[in-house]
Order: structure tokens, then sequence, then C-alpha cells
């Protein structure tokens, strides 16, 4: 397998070097992995994409990943503890579960601890971290994998000062929310540092919550020569959390929508990665990026439901006899996960003449290894952390997981003056394999994928830019879904999407940017959980023909940058998403248990509103004062394929009622540059709306105060 993985990988990178296919971005620097670069190289990229620049995050002092990303088109950020350190990114009508059907990334390498054999996201770094956010939705996405189906985000850290800096930030506010956070770099014996620490304590909008999220970074930078650099990044995340991963039955949620009525769950989280990044200018027109990477993710998370039908886990033993003893004599169940992951990538870059046009070439290999250990504990109290010996005690679940990778891929862009195309390819060949330790079976498959994509831009002046494109999408299956604990494998494809869209982006006029997209998604096998949670007897359904169609836009006006106004700025930015389409077409039957026999054909896809808006008035004086006041729109929304609209008792299914929440958020710079004094109010009208009902009813964060100061030195 791996040899014929190898041999269409190198088929791949050299039909590139012999019929290029390239990067787009301009102006990325030496030993970096980056999707678009700075928001000025989005204007020649073909196929959507935008980035959130610092000044974005500070002037809306957003306090999750999920705030910032509603201020780009194209993405639903679904909310879940209120501290966005579990995010769920959905794209274009895509399920927003666990961010499974995106590709995250940090600077270029893969951020998720299983983006092969389990995409889902239980933990995210904090915001504070970064200074750049990356989207990219297009054809030119096949530079990324495995995940090219909804879309990448790329988190981009800071690089290395030069000469000795550093910054202090600290806020508080309601619902106990405290974060503290110093970064401080310079030269140091002929290396550049960057050193990161913060910790974020928040008690959470539930009852019986509370978060607490350490995060320790450290970059180190050297120039070998005038043409290779060394980039290390290493850094330490812990979380030690009281949450739930039950939400609230319809009558509860009623009596008392922010209750949680399991107050022994506990979520602790270490994860560890280090990456290692050689830049070499072989030649003025000829880069070689080469980065080797490695993770350690650790996950025990003890919880007495897994839904809010489920109450509590062991109500099924006489000893525990329901809720009434979930604090005496009801056990507790432990989901505990170990993942390991390791690879190396090299990407080629060339710019030069060829066929005419001016030709820019990104090809590149990779290696990619993952290892799961995935235990389950079943104690016999509610704070038991053995196996216990009642009726639902013991291990029912211990496997051990793998998946490994070839992958490579060829970009091209051919430059005719006004009209430039980029062809492109990737290829993906993936080994499963599965081992149950309880029985000592062990079971494995594989799966090659071929992706094409073609994108194309004409400039119809110098300031406004028509793009295109189509590409094949791919997102492959989870281990445990594709190989089961009984030594079988499951006849399960991988996901594919054939993805066209169409759009317009530029400057129309000075001050004033815009990018509108039309997309269109066809799914083959768009695969459908039966289980949020997966696990022990959760099945995956092929769901068969899906689509999905619509309009994004953003846009942004500043009347500083159109010349009305000087030193003061009015200004405006805005991200509209219109889902129009999103359904299952052809032959689909219901995967909601006691249903199976129920068609769903020209329902609409669960947890994918019509309409997300994001809209952001601000005004600026000088450099001493920012006023910015945001509305988040989200529409509404089913809940599972049977589309129902009446909640059910357990508040699992249901339809979620639109919602808009207004944000204000102030700056207060008296000296300049350095000292920035800060303050926030999130949902300023204390909407009370619903964000989920996978697991029962989970309610959005209520009105929140922080207040807070910046300061760089």
């Amino acid at each position: 397998m791996q040899a014929k993985a190898l041999m269409l990988v190198t088929a791949a990178v050299l039909g590139a070097l012999a019929a290029p296919a390239a990067a787009e971005e301009a102006g990325e620097q030496t030993a970096e992995v980056v999707v678009v670069g700075q928001r000025g190289n989005l204007l020649r990229i073909p196929g959507s994409g935008d980035t959130i620049e610092a000044e974005d995050l500070e002037r809306a002092r957003v306090l999750t990943v999920n705030e910032a990303l509603r201020q780009t088109a194209g993405i639903y950020p679904r909310d879940e503890e209120g501290l966005g350190l579990r995010p769920n990114i959905g794209v274009r009508g895509l399920s927003p579960t666990r961010s499974s059907e995106v590709l995250l990334l940090e600077d270029g390498l893969p951020l998720t601890y299983g983006p092969y054999g389990d995409n889902a996201t239980y933990s995210h770094p904090p915001l504070r971290r970064f200074q750049r956010i990356e989207i990219l939705r297009g054809a030119s996405q096949i530079r990324f994998g495995p995940h090219t189906v909804g879309g990448v985000v790329n988190y981009i850290s800071p690089r290395a000062p030069d000469a000795f800096s550093g910054s202090l930030f600290l806020a508080g506010g309601d619902l106990g929310y405290g974060e503290a956070a110093v970064s401080l770099g310079g030269p140091i014996a002929g290396f550049r540092v960057l050193g990161h620490a913060s910790s974020t304590g928040f008690d959470g909008i539930r009852d019986n919550h509370d978060l607490e999220f350490n995060d320790y970074s450290l970059r180190i930078e050297r120039s070998l020569a005038a043409n290779h650099e060394l980039v290390a990044r290493f850094a330490i995340n812990e979380e030690n959390s009281q949450v739930s991963y039950s939400g609230l039955t319809t009558a509860e949620f009623a009596a008392d929508p922010f209750a949680n009525p399991f107050p022994n769950d506990r979520f602790d989280t270490q994860r560890y990665t280090g990456a290692l990044t050689h830049g070499w200018q072989i030649a003025p027109s000829l880069d070689l990026t080469t980065s080797v990477y490695a993770l350690y993710f650790n996950r025990d998370w003890w919880r007495q439901s897994s839904n809010s039908g489920q109450r509590p886990s062991d109500s099924s033993d006489a000893a525990c006899g329901g809720m009434a003893n979930l604090n005496t004599t009801c056990g507790t169940e432990g989901r505990l996960r170990e993942y390991h992951q390791y690879g190396i990538e090299s990407r080629l870059r060339w710019q030069g003449s060829l066929l005419g046009a001016e030709t820019d070439l990104e090809a590149g290999l990779r290696y990619h290894r993952e290892r799961q250990s995935r235990l389950q504990i079943n104690a016999d109290t509610p704070t038991g952390r053995t196996p216990g010996v009642t009726t639902n005690g013991g291990t029912p679940e211990n496997n051990l997981r793998y998946a490994d990778a070839w992958s490579g891929f060829a970009l091209a862009t051919f430059d005719y003056g006004r009209f430039a195309i980029s062809p492109g390819v990737r290829v993906e060949a993936i080994e499963y394999e599965r081992t149950n330790r309880l029985n000592g079976l062990t079971a494995s498959t594989d799966l090659t994928e071929v992706i094409p994509g073609l994108g194309i831009t004409y400039d119809i002046n110098d300031n406004l830019v028509v793009y295109g494109g189509v590409h094949r999408g791919f997102s492959p299956p989870r281990i445990e879904d594709i190989v089961t604990n009984a030594g079988g494998t499951v006849d399960l494809d991988a996901e594919e999407s054939t993805n066209w869209e169409i759009g317009l982006r530029g400057k129309p006029a000075r001050g004033f940017d815009i990018d509108v997209s039309y997309f269109v998604m066809a799914f083959d096998n768009q695969i459908v959980p039966a289980s949020v949670a997966g696990g022990v007897g959760a099945t995956l359904t092929s769901a068969g023909e899906t689509r999905h169609s619509g309009l994004e836009a953003t846009a942004r006006y500043s009347l500083r940058d159109a010349g009305v106004m000087q030193a003061d700025d009015l200004y405006l930015r805005t991200a509209i998403t219109w889902v129009g389409e999103a359904e299952y077409v052809g032959e689909r039957f219901s995967s909601v248990s006691g249903f199976g026999a129920v068609s769903v054909s020209g329902n609409r896809l669960p947890y994918a509103p019509e309409w997300i808006v994001s809209a952001a008035i601000g005004y600026e004086w000088g450099d001493w004062l920012n006023l910015q006041a945001e509305v988040q729109y989200t529409g509404e929304m089913f809940t599972d394929d049977l589309n129902t609209v009446a909640p059910i008792a357990n508040g699992q299914r249901g339809l979620i009622e639109d919602a808009a929440i207004v944000n204000l958020a102030a700056n207060y710079t008296p000296g300049g540059d350095d000292v920035t004094y800060f303050i926030t109010m999130k949902n300023v009208f204390d909407e009370l709306y619903i964000v989920d009902r996978a697991r029962g009813i989970l309610p959005g964060a209520p009105r929140i105060v922080q207040a807070g100061v910046s300061l760089r030195f």
C-alpha cells in the first residue's frame, strides 16, 4: 500500500514539474507555510478566501475563536461552553460538529490531533496566541489536506522580533472571567526568540461549570546563511475544567436555561506540540521548505451522561436507580483518549517563465502517522476513576487505532497578463488499522483518492478581479467508522464532492473592498453520523447525494482610506452568508432512530442556517479612541434530517430559532500605541437563545461585560 501511495504521490509532483501547478500568494517569507498571507494578497487568489487581521481582533476585543470567525463569510461557528475551547466550525452548510469538515492548521501544519483518523476537535489553543487567521475555501485549498471539502482555517503565530520587545494583556469580567497573557522576545545568542504564556479562567455560562486553560509557547528562529533559515516552535496547552457533555431537556430548559444537573463531570487535557521548519532559497526563483512536526494529546472526559436522553449513563443499573441518586450510587463513564502524531513535509516553489506565461509553481510531499489509544472506563461511583464491578462497571472499550498517510500535491498559476489559470492535483493515500485490546482482533483497510482542481482569475482592471474554479472535495472517514471492533471493515467511501464557485473581488472605489461569490457543492457521498459521539455501537451511513449552494459577500469601507477623513475614521464591515440550498437529494432515508423507513429527500441538512450575517460600524478618533458596535445574526435551523419543528421532550430535536446578538467594544489609548484600556459588552440585550440540540439544549452566552488593559513595550 505505501509503495503504491508513494508512486502516486511522486507521479503527482513529477507531473507538476513537467506541467506546472503553483501557489498563489505573494510575499511569503522563508520557512513559513501560509494559506493566504496578508489581506492584500487576496486579489489574485483563484478562489474565495479571507483573512482576519490583528486590527480586526483588537477592535472587537473578541473573547473566543468563534467570535473572530463570525467576521468572515461562509463560516458558521457554533458555540458550546462559552469560551470557544471546543469550536464547532461549519462551512457552507456543512455540519459544524467538532469542526470535522474543516482543516485546522497552525502556521500551515496540522492543528487537529487526528486529521486522518478522527478530525473531531475537542480542544483548541487560545486565540491570544495568534496574530492573524487565514481562511481558504476555493480550488487552491488542495495545497492542503486531507480535508478539502469545506475549507482551510490557518492560525498564524507572530514571528520573533529582531529587537527586544514584549506585550502584556490583563482582563476580567462577569462569570468569573479572568485572563492574563504575556509575550516577550528578541535576539538571544544569535537566535531570535519569542515566548508566550497565557492563563484563562471562566465560571462558564451554565451551573456546575468552570473552565481553566493554560497555554505556553516558544518560537526560535535563526538565519543560518543568506539563503537558509530555521524556525522551531514548541507549545504546551493544558485544560482542567468542569464541563458536561449533555445539554438540557425541554422541561429543564424552561425551568432554568443555564442549569446543569451534572456536578461531577470533568474534562482534562494536555497537549504538547513541536515543529522544526527549514527554509532554503536554492536560487532567486526556487525555494524549498521542509517541516517536521510532532504532537501528543491526552484527553480525559469523565461524565455521567452523553446526551439528554441518557439520564444518567448508569441508569440501567438497579443500584443507581436514576437521577435521584446521581450524586450517591450512580456511576460515571471515563472517555479517555490519547493521540500521537508526527510527520514530515517538503514544499518546493519555483517562479519563472513557462509556456509563454509568468509561472508560479508549488509542489509538495508529506508523510503523516497517527496513533490513537481509546479507552472507556465505567466506575461505580459519581467520582470514581477506576473500573467498577457493578452492572455497568468495567472496561467496555479499549483499542488502538492507526492511520498512515502519504500525500502529494502540485498547484500552478500561469499568468498571461489579465488572465491567469491555476490547475492542480492532490493525491491522498491512507492506511487504517484498528486493534481491539479486549479480544485481540485486528483489522486494516486502505483508501486512495486523486483530487483535481482548476482555478481562474481575470483582471477587469487594476482593482477588480473575477475569479472562479472547480475542485474535487475529499474528507476521509474516521478509523472507528471504517474498521470495526469485531475485526472487520465497513464499506464506507470517503466523502467526495464537486465544488464550483465564481466571484468578484477588489476595490470598486477608494476605501471600499468587496468579495462576492456564488458556490455550489454537490456531494456524491456525504457521510452522516448516526451518533454524535461515536464510540461503541455508533454507526455512520453514506448519505448519498446532497447539494449545497448559496452566496457569500464581504465588504469593508473606511472614510479615512477613501480620503474623506484624515486623522479620524468611520469604518464599516459586513459578512453575509446565504446558503439557499443545503438538502438531501436522490434516495435518502432518515438516520434518526425509529424513522429509518422515512424518506428525507429534499429535506434541509441539520445545523445549516440559511442566513448568517455579521456587521460592524466603528469610529476612530485619531490613534487614541475606538468605538465599535457589532451585530451577529444566525438564522433558524433544523437539528435533524426529519426537519422536526416542535421540540421533543429530551430537547435533542426541534427547530432552533434565529438570534441577533449585539456586541459593543471600546478601546482607549491615551498615550499613543503603548497602553490600551478596553471594555466590551457581549450580548448587550441579554438575548436568551439556543445554540445546539445535538445532545440536549445548550444556551448561548448571556450578557457579559469584560474590561482590561494591553501593554506593548
